[in-house]
């Protein structure tokens, strides 16, 4: 059975940025954001927005969650 500096390790080979988060810790006494988002803006169709602000409070949606989505999908199509 394998020791748990055994798992320890093949973790920290696995997930090396949260080792680095761990580390950051240590240092800080705070916990650092793996995923950072930015704000931009655009201009849409204000029908569109409406339409589409209203589907995801309906469905439960976040808008920029979704977007990122649509933008990742049409990323994978190149």
């Amino acid at each position: 059975m394998p020791s748990f500096a055994d798992y320890a390790i093949r973790a920290i080979k696995k997930y090396p940025e949260i080792f680095s988060a761990l580390e950051e810790f240590e240092r800080t006494k705070k916990i650092p954001k793996f995923v950072y988002r930015k704000k931009f803006d655009i201009t849409i169709d204000s029908n569109i927005l409406r339409e589409f602000r209203e589907y995801c409070k309906i469905n439960g949606f976040s808008m920029s969650r979704l977007i990122e989505k649509y933008i990742i999908e049409e990323l994978k199509k190149k």
